[in-house]
């Protein structure tokens, strides 16, 4: 079961080998990943080798999908917050899983994140 999800911001610091993010990740239990975050994820790859170990590194969370609940929740989210805090579109389709199962959303984007999640759900990890 999944306890937490991570964003992408904390999976470019694992990849890049960041020692903190590497800890935090290796203490945690079991992680969800959303759709989105897989694919910022693999379409930040340089080159067919760093797309790969990103593949190999996100095997080993739980992909959540969207529902269309979440599409709606991440609609109006966009259209409260887009202008008043710069909330993007991939920002509210992350969050939108975070809100529904009411699970932590593992993120440096605070800016963008806790306006639409609130801090109980928005977590800067390290």
């Amino acid at each position: 079961m999944v306890t937490g999800f991570v964003d992408t911001t904390v999976l470019v610091d694992v990849i890049r080998k960041y020692l903190p993010a590497v800890s935090w990740l290796q203490a945690q239990g079991t992680l969800g990943i959303t759709p989105i975050v897989w694919m910022e994820l693999v379409s930040g790859a340089q080159n067919k080798a760093s797309q790969l170990r990103a593949l190999k590194m996100l095997a080993r969370f739980e992909m959540i999908y969207l529902t269309q609940a979440d599409m709606d929740w991440a609609m109006q989210q966009l259209l409260t917050h887009s202008l008043s805090h710069n909330v993007e579109i991939m920002d509210c389709l992350i969050a939108s899983v975070s809100h529904r199962l009411q699970l932590p959303l593992y993120t440096h984007n605070l800016k963008h994140i806790e306006p639409i999640l609130g801090k109980p759900l928005t977590v800067k990890p390290y």
